[in-house]
């Protein structure tokens, strides 16, 4: 009977020690996914010419991939690199038809499954019992990020209240928190919402370092308090909140949202091409099972139904639009959808030009800058330009870190550094708003491309 009984206390030691290993010293990368990337690999291709756009076009349309830069093979363009994250299956075949047609090209993530483990590293459980010991230097799931909004609403109710615009597909709550001081209830505003695009990981944690960085320094910052007393920003760390928690819990690299199509059994919009300016033209698919898929008609999708409704309501308040992206470094304002330039192009050129700057005074890291469609691609749906053409007259989109090295796997240890510098660039934007800018009453008759920051 002793014997039985050291047995079971030693097999109760063995799981709890693999409960502990599981829990906190093992890399979560080891058993997320199911370790379904192992041998995946990242492409750079660049195509030198337009016959080798065409060339690319038709080999990777023969392979099913995963556009990183570009959104889609109809962006691709000369001279312009192609992210792609091709299936292990796949990558020696790809290898041989670029080498056979002299394409431009190197392999800078060459198994998947390990950078994923990296980005995370070794996670320790995570500090949730109270707002002052949570930790943003690590990337949060959607529960822990809901869990969060109300523990910043009920401890710092003076500058935060905390509502929902409506709920997404699969029934969760949008959940968007104000933040200022309630003086005016008319107060200009800022809209920033993060997480549209559910595998950019860098964005909620953005919203969330913004919320933590604007109240704790309240008090000593004389520009922010300038700010949060004068202005209200609306902020949705989460807009994608489907799609975000199925990249948590099924596919790190999903995009979309999680809407359903019976027909072709695919699942998920792209909330970025569901918008009504332009809808579902450049850059965009009419099918869904691409990544691209802008829907079945404009505003589909519950979530930018939601968004767009929120935003016409307060439209003659909300002055400057930001929706948080990745990856790129680049900051980018309308149009999207065509080669023209925006009215008040100097205003909004100046302000971009100050918020690059500022941004580059933390690292000195380089922000392209300028408007989508030349600086970028030309793409249709773009949320930017649907803003811009609801009288938001400064409309802006982030492309954080990094231009590819990384990608869409941005290391838990950049977040610092990336929310920092980011955080400048949007005060810079913020603050520009208390101050008046004419704006032009003609049009610029060129185009104005993009500049850098040097």
């Amino acid at each position: 009977m002793a014997l039985e009984h050291r047995s079971a206390f030693r097999a109760s030691v063995l799981l709890a020690c693999v409960i502990i290993c599981s829990n906190v010293l093992c890399p979560v990368g080891a058993y997320l996914y199911n370790n379904r990337y192992v041998g995946d690999q990242v492409f750079r291709i660049t195509p030198g010419n337009d016959e080798e756009v065409h060339v690319l076009k038709r080999v990777l349309g023969q392979m099913k991939v995963d556009f990183w830069q570009p959104n889609s093979a109809s962006l691709i363009s000369h001279n312009a690199t192609v992210d792609v994250h091709v299936k292990r299956n796949d990558t020696h075949g790809l290898r041989a038809s670029l080498k056979q047609e002299h394409i431009n090209y190197r392999v800078f993530i060459s198994n998947l499954q390990k950078e994923i483990e990296k980005q995370t590293g070794y996670r320790s459980s995570r500090k949730r019992r109270s707002q002052s010991q949570y930790d943003y230097e690590v990337y949060h799931s959607l529960e822990e990020v809901d869990w969060w909004m109300f523990e910043m609403n009920r401890t710092h109710s003076d500058l935060v209240d905390m509502f929902s615009v409506g709920k997404s597909y699969e029934g969760r709550p949008l959940y968007v928190l104000q933040l200022g001081k309630r003086s005016r209830p008319q107060k200009k505003a800022v809209w920033i919402d993060c997480g549209v695009h559910a595998r950019e990981w860098i964005g909620p944690a953005f919203c969330q370092w913004f919320v933590k960085e604007a109240i704790n320094s309240y008090q000593y910052d004389s520009v922010m308090r300038r700010l949060l007393n004068q202005l209200n920003f609306y902020i949705m760390p989460v807009f994608n909140v489907d799609g975000y928690h199925f990249s948590w819990t099924t596919d790190r690299f999903w995009r979309k949202t999680r809407s359903k199509n019976h027909k072709f059994h695919c699942r998920g919009v792209d909330a970025n091409r569901n918008w009504k300016v332009k809808w579902c033209d450049e850059g965009a698919s009419f099918h869904p099972c691409d990544d691209t898929y802008c829907g079945p008609y404009p505003e589909s999708e519950p979530e930018v139904k939601a968004v767009a409704k929120f935003l016409r309501k307060h439209k003659k308040r909300i002055k400057a639009y930001i929706s948080i992206h990745a990856y790129a470094q680049m900051l980018l304002y309308p149009y999207s959808y065509k080669y023209a330039t925006i009215p008040n192009f100097s205003c909004v050129e100046s302000a971009a030009h100050n918020a690059v700057t500022a941004l580059y005074s933390a690292y000195g890291v380089r922000y392209r800058y300028g408007p989508a469609s030349t600086t970028l691609y030309v793409s249709s749906g773009s949320s930017i330009d649907w803003a811009y053409r609801n009288g938001i007259q400064y409309a802006f989109a982030f492309e954080l870190r990094d231009t590819g090295h990384f990608g869409f796997l941005l290391p838990e240890s950049l977040i610092n550094p990336t929310c920092t510098e980011t955080m400048r660039a949007v005060k810079a934007i913020a603050s520009g708003l208390l101050k008046k800018c004419e704006i032009d009453s003609t049009r610029f008759p060129y185009i104005q491309y993009d500049r850098t920051i040097l």
